[in-house]
C-alpha cells in the first residue's frame, strides 16, 4: 500500500509543548528537510508549537515549510521564509551538505541545523564547512532538538556530544601531527629548512638553486641529507611534512 501524501504546501499541526509557558514572542520558523515522509511528518508533529527556552526566556516554534531533497530547498524558503532550516544530509538527488551551502549563501540567510544518522569526519567538517550552525543525531531527545533550533535561530552553535568529542579528537589528532613534524624539521640546518620549504611548494632543484644561489649538484646533495635526516623516502613524503608543520 502506498504511504498517503501530504497535501502541497506546509501543514499545521499540534506540536507537543515541551514547556507550559507561552512566550508571547515571535516564533521561530523552521522549514524541515528529509527525502523520508514519515520522518518529515514525525519532525512537524514534534516541532510545530513546541516552546523551549533561549537566552532570552520562552519561545514557540512554528513548521512553515518541509521539502523532500535539498533541490527543493530555495523554493520552500522562497514560499515560507525561515529562521531556522532542519536539514537531513543524505537525500537521493542534492544532498544536505549541498543544500547547506545554497542556504547560506542566500541573502539574509536561515541558520542550518543538520539532523541526521550519521557522522562521519566527512559529513560533520563538510556541514560545518558549509555553514551548518549545529550537528545532531536523529537520537537526540526532542527537547534536544528544539533547543538546537532556538540555539541556532540565535546564531549559537550547537553540537551533538558524539560529534564534539569527534572534533576535539582531530583536532587533537591534528596538533600533535603538527608537532611532530616540527620537531622533525628542527633537525635540520637553516639552509637545509630552506631547501625543504622550497621542494614542499613544488620548486625543482634547479628552482631551488636559482632561489638559493646554489648550483644544481648542491641542491641535489641538501635534498639527499634531508630526506636521510628526516626518514622521507621521497619528495613526496618530505612536502607532506612540511605542511603538516605549517612551513610551506
Amino acid at each position: 500500500m502506498d504511504r498517503p501524501r501530504r497535501a502541497a504546501g506546509p501543514q499545521r499541526r499540534r506540536g507537543r509543548r515541551l514547556t507550559s509557558t507561552d512566550p508571547g514572542r515571535e516564533p521561530v520558523r523552521v522549514v524541515v528537510v528529509d527525502d523520508d515522509a514519515l520522518v518529515r511528518a514525525a519532525l512537524t508533529t514534534m516541532l510545530d508549537g513546541a516552546t523551549g527556552e533561549d537566552r532570552d526566556g520562552p519561545r514557540r516554534l512554528v513548521v512553515v515549510g518541509d521539502a523532500a531533497d535539498g533541490g527543493a530547498v530555495a523554493a520552500a524558503l522562497d514560499a515560507h521564509p525561515a529562521d531556522v532550516v532542519l536539514m537531513d544530509l543524505r537525500m537521493p538527488r542534492v544532498d544536505g551538505i549541498e543544500a547547506t551551502r545554497r542556504v547560506r549563501a542566500r541573502p539574509d540567510p536561515p541558520q542550518v541545523v543538520v539532523l541526521t544518522t550519521f557522522d562521519t569526519d566527512d559529513e560533520v567538517t563538510g556541514a560545518l564547512r558549509a555553514g551548518a550552525r549545529g550537528y545532531l543525531l536523529k537520537d537526540a531527545r526532542p527537547e534536544r532538538i528544539v533547543a538546537a533550533v532556538l540555539a541556532a535561530a540565535a546564531d549559537e552553535a550547537v553540537l551533538a556530544p558524539a560529534v564534539a568529542g569527534q572534533l576535539m579528537a582531530r583536532v587533537a589528532a591534528s596538533s600533535t601531527a603538527q608537532a611532530r613534524a616540527r620537531e622533525a624539521l628542527d633537525r635540520l640546518t637553516p639552509r637545509e629548512q630552506d631547501v625543504a620549504r622550497l621542494v614542499a611548494q613544488g620548486a625543482s632543484n634547479a628552482d631551488v638553486g636559482r632561489e638559493l644561489y646554489l648550483s644544481v649538484p648542491t641542491v641535489k646533495a641538501y635534498v639527499s641529507s634531508i630526506l636521510d635526516k628526516l626518514g622521507c623516502e621521497n619528495r613526496t613524503r618530505l612536502a607532506v611534512l612540511v605542511h603538516d608543520a605549517g612551513a610551506a
